[in-house]
């Protein structure tokens, strides 16, 4: 009975919370709008392929669950609060379409239907249920400019160490794999003692030497692992604990001993409990562990119209051409320099939509030195010409302009390089694209469209983290972006309630 989708009565009941309380909810709320159109925005269809099974239908339908979700993202609710807040609060019951005396429903349903979701090959349906509501107002007609951001979203776990990783990862595997429990290992009693393992913390040897223990405990377990048949769970788990193996060690000094590498891997998991969670390098003074959240509006109207989820240290150009993808006609495209890379401005020329983004700072290494728009670069003639008019050839393979011995003597030398090989100039791939938008972001033209047009995307960010939305509730990628997606589905919702949306026979705004 909990696989299959119900269907909402089309007779209200006695006791309808919308009969007998309806006065008491704001017209112009949230609530109210899903009281009125839920049907509508959510209707039995919209679901039915996630429930292929026609056997029994239980009393949950789409529009409620729909609406319960869109409220839960709203209010930053977890599953249990929200069937709570569906119980007690009148304006949830209104919203819903319950009766006064309904108790709700097991706030398992809830996970059970984000799991139908992310299962299905329409996991962000609600949030495209609702930009459809947009489109069909036409609100967004004739509005070409799109502005693009992200912000950083906590994790829902707790970082780990190295250490604490193995320990984690080699618990884990000999809970799983029987065989692996039977093992005698030396660094750590896995079964009892869910602390750190002993160490004089302040000693490096011994620190060394718990590493040594632990990383040789992890091997032992993966070379009887070899060949051993495990179900994907314990698959899963076995190549986890081979890669926090790896990540975080280097060999020590003697053969067989291991030490914490001093640097940290690129792409370093931050906890076994969710793998997918990544350090977060959103400013250089503001380092978190979690995810990215990405965001494309229409400035105008603050109307989020493509929204992503990604690792944290996925950079912000990368994930831009997804938020874009739907755009069927060219816009101008507002954003900050993380979005200012040559890939992504080839991109934009490319589908025929105008760059209005920051350039990314150029930086020196000598205070007040020359910076590349200060040589003069003709990719015509394949040549470069430096400040004091020394002109050398740009290598084809290597794309460097190598003024070497030519450097010698030159006046000018001080503020261009210390190198004692003399100036070596790396022309970037999109060189041309990138000269064009450090000189039109000079203009009053640009200034003008960025100043007034692009602020409007931090506001809708802002809508976005505020009650409690700045930290994840599940573990993993896919899960954290349908629930991003509910959260920017209702934040559209509490626009377009703003914006006089209503339904005369279609779609339409005051």
């Amino acid at each position: 009975m909990v696989g299959v989708q119900g269907r909402s009565d089309p007779n209200p009941e006695l006791l309808d919370a919308m009969a007998m309380c309806g006065h008491l909810v704001a017209r112009d709320s949230v609530y109210w709008f899903l009281a009125e159109h839920r049907q509508r925005l959510f209707p039995d269809e919209l679901f039915a392929d996630l429930f292929g099974s026609g056997r029994g239908r239980p009393s949950v339908p789409a529009d409620v669950v729909g609406t319960v979700m869109v409220l839960q993202a709203l209010e930053g609710l977890s599953d249990r609060d929200a069937i709570a807040q569906l119980r007690m609060n009148i304006a949830w019951k209104v919203a819903a379409g319950r009766p006064l005396h309904d108790e709700g429903f097991h706030p398992t349903v809830l996970t059970l239907w984000r799991n139908k979701l992310r299962g299905s090959d329409r996991p962000q349906r609600i949030f495209d249920a609702v930009r459809e509501v947009i489109d069909a107002t036409n609100v967004l007609a004739g509005k070409t400019r799109r502005a693009l951001d992200s912000t950083v979203l906590d994790d829902a776990v707790t970082r780990q160490d190295a250490i604490m990783q193995l320990v984690a990862q080699i618990r884990r595997v000999r809970r799983l794999v029987p065989a692996a429990k039977a093992l005698t290992l030396s660094g750590h009693d896995y079964d009892n003692d869910a602390g750190k393992p002993v160490c004089a913390w302040n000693d490096q040897a011994d620190i060394d030497r718990v590493v040594t223990e632990l990383v040789g405990d992890a091997h032992t377990i993966l070379a009887m692992m070899e060949g051993f048949a495990l179900d994907d769970v314990q698959t899963e788990a076995v190549g986890l604990l081979a890669l926090v193996a790896g990540q975080d060690v280097e060999p020590g000094d003697q053969e067989g001993t291991w030490r914490i590498a001093p640097v940290t891997r690129t792409d370093r998991m931050v906890s076994v409990h969710d793998p997918e969670s990544r350090h977060v390098h959103k400013t250089n003074h503001n380092y978190r562990d979690g995810f990215k959240a990405h965001i494309g509006i229409e400035p105008d109207t603050g109307l989020i119209t493509a929204c992503d989820l990604t690792a944290g240290n996925v950079g912000d150009a990368q994930a831009a051409p997804a938020l874009l993808a739907d755009e069927t006609a060219p816009r101008e495209v507002l954003a900050d320099s993380g979005y200012g890379s040559g890939a992504f401005r080839k991109h934009l020329a490319d589908s025929g939509h105008t760059a209005t983004i920051k350039p990314i700072p150029l930086r020196t290494a000598i205070a007040d030195g020359f910076v590349i728009d200060d040589f003069s670069i003709d990719l015509d003639t394949m040549t470069v010409t430096c400040p004091n008019g020394i002109t050398v050839t740009i290598s084809p393979r290597s794309r460097q302009a190598r003024f070497a011995r030519r450097c010698q003597g030159c006046p000018r030398r001080p503020r261009c390089t210390r190198s004692r090989h003399g100036k070596i100039l790396t022309i970037h791939e999109h060189h041309v694209l990138l000269a064009a938008a450090r000189t039109h972001a000079a203009t009053a033209e640009f200034l003008e469209s960025y100043r007034q047009h692009r602020p409007m995307v931090e506001r809708s960010i802002a809508w976005l983290i505020r009650r409690g939305g700045r930290k994840v509730r599940y573990r993993g990628i896919a899960r954290n972006r349908i629930g991003f997606a509910h959260r920017c589905a209702a934040v559209n919702l509490r626009r377009l309630v703003n914006l006089g949306a209503r339904w005369d026979g279609h779609w339409t705004t005051t």
